[in-house]
């Protein structure tokens, strides 16, 4: 099974501040990884030095097998990622935004590059509105916005951080679907974290837990759906009592 991401021993300092805390794991083909955590966990802080945004301090990267900076760089191009707030051009409309996008990238969608972009914005939910200035749209609209843009280069595998921010309930529900489709359909590898775990239950093939900077577990989802079924508790329950493992391990100054 190919790796698409590996990291070992992964680390981020600010200062007296430990951000990720010597983070190993592994991302298969295939996978659709979720990340779960409460804010400050240090998900967002290793999606950006996945894709390049900041410098470990210690540790090792490897993307598609490439570990030197410059191969990082080329593999990188194989990505898209939708981190935080999604960076967008407001006084620009939907489809003039996934236009910018595609020059980036320099890529060539063929003679109707703009029929191309129309096929993303529909697949996104706006369609509709994509002669309309983003700097008009919604939180939710602009969530939406931002996934079509990291489609763009239609990676192979792509990191999705709290996407569902902003989103009803129906949203919700469209991203769920999309999610799986992209993962179904086009093979896409796909890393995303979410405070719904209700709905991370529902597409994720495997899970990392993180607290404190720290990877407390990763685990099949199947293997963790055999775990919460034999203790009559669902993932957010498992999730809490492998938090008050980690609390009371380190009361006693031990690791779990």
């Amino acid at each position: 099974m190919e790796t698409i991401v590996k990291t070992t021993g992964l680390t981020k300092k600010y200062h007296s501040v430990c951000a990720l805390d010597h983070v190993t794991l592994s991302i298969n083909r295939g996978d659709i990884f979720g990340f779960v955590g409460a804010n400050g966990a240090g998900k967002t802080t290793f999606m950006r030095m996945v894709c390049g945004l900041i410098k470990p301090t210690e540790g090792t990267l490897e993307l598609f097998g490439a570990v030197s900076k410059k191969e990082l760089q080329e593999k990188r191009k194989k990505m898209g990622a939708l981190i935080e707030h999604p960076a967008v051009y407001a006084n620009m409309s939907a489809l003039q935004n996934l236009d910018v996008q595609r020059r980036y990238l320099d890529r060539d969608l063929g003679r109707q590059p703009k029929q191309k972009l129309m096929e993303l914005l529909d697949l996104v939910g706006l369609a509709e509105v994509k002669d309309r200035k983003a700097g008009k749209f919604s939180l939710g609209m602009r969530q939406r916005l931002g996934l079509a843009i990291a489609l763009v280069g239609d990676p192979e595998f792509i990191i999705l951080d709290e996407p569902t921010i902003g989103l009803d309930p129906l949203g919700v529900m469209e991203l769920r679907q999309l999610v799986l489709k992209l993962n179904q359909e086009r093979n896409m590898t796909i890393l995303f974290s979410s405070h719904n775990l209700a709905e991370m239950a529902q597409v994720a093939t495997r899970y990392g837990f993180l607290h404190k900077g720290k990877l407390l577990e990763v685990i099949s989802a199947q293997e963790a759906g055999a775990a919460c079924q034999e203790r009559g508790i669902n993932l957010e329950t498992y999730f809490v009592e492998l938090l008050l493992s980690q609390r009371e391990a380190e009361r006693h100054g031990e690791a779990v």
